[in-house]
């Protein structure tokens, strides 16, 4: 007899294997030789797949051709947390026959590794969906980090900024969004008036801006604001853009003889061409008279260069960059910026004043030196970035803080596919469908071509959600892989997406009527038929509370799904990334509550081939009388509307009865109503079906399916192929469609 020793069920490969040469022996003869209770754990025991209660231990005879596992059940640890004990009693198999290890593997590993995938403990509440999981509890999609927090879903980071090292935001559908800047902006003075350049990129690819605004306010309110919108492949004509600021120079008073100096400009590996001297008479520049009128007042000033090569050494003399004199007689603030042309180099600068500062308490005579800036000389290709220039003019209207709380409604432009014409020109739009497309085919994505992408698909589920009003919404501004952007997309439309033969294919959780495929125990491999139960415990959510980003306040907000004759004692907690509408996050919370509650079988079994022809998603028709799911068998002999079966099968009370047939293909014909014969294999149908009905020899003769209305097999959802080999292991959950009515 072979035995097995389980520790861990969720680590198989580290189980114990024995091999016992005794022709008759107990359980627990067994548990004492092999030591089966050394860790005090509890355990339990399965004889060919069956568990055997303990009062049958010490009477029940093991023979030499018995399979036994002794499976140990996790304890919690660690004084009253997660209790594994809770978790693994929420299982209960029902094994139709296990005869070896390999098979309890199938059933306590693929299975069980199955379920708690599906499986997420989230807000309080145990959520379990096992053919779209449930989002990740993550903050709105993101991943950020304290010193990356994005600018758009951060109430804290909220404003405009350089995200330096961090991806170019992609967005998708409308959204709300602060900008990022491209380059640093600067400042100069245009007749004692200060100017603020900034250059924002909004994302990769082409928008449509519905508005602009500063903080709350439109930006047409502030007449000293101009900005030019930039589409993808644009210059940006209205300034120099990529201008650097010593950040050594910040206000020093110059005073005669005096060297302010050197500062090194610009970066090693820069060259600029321009550099500009931004001075300041903070206290304005004049004489008092002792008439209370003003006289002039003049300073005059001098500012030098040299250059310098990537490891600062000096390369040249000093050379004066400007000689400057300025008069005025007025006692306010004034602010002046002087640019000058050099040669493409390296530079770093001084400065000195020429003249004596005159420290009455009649004058004002004093002049600083506040910034000196590098225009680098470089052409800058953006590429398919969307951007926006902007030139504002300091006024009491505008603030220094509001300057970067700009802010934009955009949509984003995508491409949209069909059959006859392909790819259209890029429209506003939020469907899920082409979001899904531009991730994969994009340059910042999978970079897939047409034939690695099921459009088919795409386009059937474009119809749907554009029906349901399902859109996606949302920037990605972190870094993360190409499948988990698709899953947090599909995930809104209620769908997953998984690659198949080198194409990145879809499956939506929709009702389906007509199952692909018919499974009995004529295909189903002998003793390989398994059943998970997932009991509800007190942890398991009945309520759903999603949260998203609302499109009318642009704010985090939820909403609770509660279904009829919920408690909403427990209620999970999700977010929904990309989810902007009300109505849709009601539609979504109530359908993972639906989920959580009503598909709770997992079933398992093995196959040949026939196994190959679903694909994940899809729906199957399982006949099996292990579980009273109708009778299956075999068509023996047609005689016209008669059919010959290879089992008797049981007309019950008057209910109407129906047989369920599959076709050379694998795939179901029927359900056709039938009456008895004069035998108990004997049934006849009502209707001819179109397909030849096959009773030889030379292949497999027509499998059927009987049994009352809804009665005749269980509709099961596929959640996982897995070829071995020869064989084809099956994982499904029983569908229930209660879960599609939201």
């Amino acid at each position: 007899m072979q035995i097995v020793k389980v520790s861990n069920p969720f680590n198989l490969a580290k189980s114990e294997i024995f091999n016992c040469l005794a022709s008759e022996t107990t359980i627990n003869r067994l548990v004492e030789i092999y030591q089966i209770n050394n860790g005090n754990t509890p355990f339990i025991c399965l004889v060919n797949g069956n568990p055997v209660l303990r009062a049958e231990w010490n009477s029940l005879k093991i023979r030499s051709n018995d399979h036994i596992a002794f499976i140990h059940l996790l304890q919690g640890g660690g004084g009253g947390g997660s209790n594994p004990l809770r978790v693994v009693g929420m299982v209960a198999l029902v094994v139709a026959t296990v005869a070896s290890y390999g098979a309890a593997s199938v059933a306590w590993g693929t299975v069980w590794g199955a379920t708690v995938a599906a499986g997420v403990s989230i807000g309080g509440g145990m959520l379990i969906n096992a053919l779209v999981p449930p989002p990740k509890p993550t903050l709105n999609g993101t991943s950020y980090t304290v010193s990356s927090q994005s600018p758009t879903y951060s109430l804290q980071a909220q404003g405009n900024q350089a995200r330096l090292g961090n991806p170019i935001p992609v967005i998708y559908g409308r959204h709300l969004i602060y900008p990022d800047f491209a380059s640093q902006p600067y400042y100069e003075y245009i007749d004692n008036e200060q100017y603020v350049y900034q250059l924002h990129c909004i994302g990769q690819g082409e928008y449509d801006i519905e508005k602009i605004m500063i903080e709350d306010t439109p930006i047409s309110s502030f007449k000293e604001i101009t900005y030019e919108i930039l589409p993808p492949n644009t210059k940006n004509t209205m300034f120099a853009e990529d201008v650097v600021t010593s950040t050594e120079i910040s206000g020093q008073e110059l005073l005669k003889d005096e060297i302010i100096g050197p500062f090194i400009l610009n970066p090693s590996e820069t060259t600029v061409s321009k550099i500009g001297i931004d001075v300041a008479f903070q206290r304005g520049l004049y004489y008092a008279n002792d008439n209370g009128s003003m006289s002039d007042k003049s300073v005059t000033w001098k500012v030098e260069a040299r250059k310098i090569d990537d490891e600062d050494n000096v390369l040249g003399e000093w050379f004066v960059l400007g000689q400057e004199t300025f008069s005025s007689n007025s006692h306010n603030a004034i602010y002046k910026t002087y640019n000058y042309d050099v040669e493409n180099a390296r530079y770093e600068v001084r400065a000195t004043r020429l003249d004596e500062k005159d420290t009455s308490s009649r004058a004002g005579h004093e002049i600083r030196w506040t910034s000196a800036k590098g225009f680098i000389n470089a052409e800058h290709e953006y590429g398919n970035v969307t951007m926006i220039a902007l030139k504002m003019q300091a006024t009491n209207n505008l603030s220094q803080r509001s300057s970067r709380l700009l802010n934009c409604v955009v949509t984003r432009k995508l491409p949209q596919w069909t059959p006859e014409k392909g790819w259209s020109e890029p429209v506003p739009t939020n469907s899920i469908a082409w979001a899904l497309a531009d991730v994969l085919k994009a340059e910042y994505g999978a970079k897939l071509d047409d034939s690695r992408i099921d459009l088919d698909t795409l386009l059937y589920l474009d119809g749907i959600w554009q029906n349901r009003g399902d859109t996606f919404n949302a920037v990605f501004d972190s870094k993360l892989t190409v499948f988990e952007a698709l899953s947090r997309i599909a995930k809104c439309g209620r769908a997953v997406a998984f690659l198949q033969g080198g194409i990145v294919r879809f499956v939506r959780d929709e009702p389906k009527t007509i199952p692909v495929a018919l499974f009995s125990p004529r295909n189903i491999i002998k003793n390989s038929l398994s059943i998970q139960y997932i009991m509800p415990s007190e942890d398991t959510a009945d309520s759903v509370t999603v949260e998203y980003f609302s499109d009318k306040t642009w704010k985090t907000t939820e909403i609770t799904g509660v279904l009829p004759e919920s408690t909403s004692e427990n209620t999970a907690t999700v977010e929904l990334f990309g989810c902007t509408n009300k109505e849709q996050a009601l539609r979504e919370a109530l359908y993972m509550a639906a989920a959580n509650r009503y598909r709770r079988r997992i079933v398992s079994f093995m196959t040949e081939l026939d196994g190959l022809i679903p694909t994940y998603g899809d729906l199957v028709a399982i006949t099996h009388d292990m579980p009273s799911w109708g009778q299956g068998g075999e068509v023996i002999q047609k005689d016209g509307n008669k059919l010959t079966l290879s089992e008797p099968v049981t007309f019950s009370d008057d209910s109407v009865h129906y047989i369920a047939l599959r076709k050379a293909n694998g795939q179901l014909s029927g359900p056709y109503v039938v009456t008895s014969g004069n035998l108990e294999n004997e049934v006849i149908l009502e209707e001819t079906p179109n397909f030849e009905i096959y009773t030889g020899t030379s292949r497999e003769r027509t499998h059927f399916a009987f049994g009352p209305a809804d009665k005749w097999a269980t509709m099961a959802r596929i959640i996982g192929i897995k070829p071995r080999t020869n064989t084809v292991e099956i994982t499904a959950v029983i569908e229930d469609e209660r879960v599609h009515l939201n």
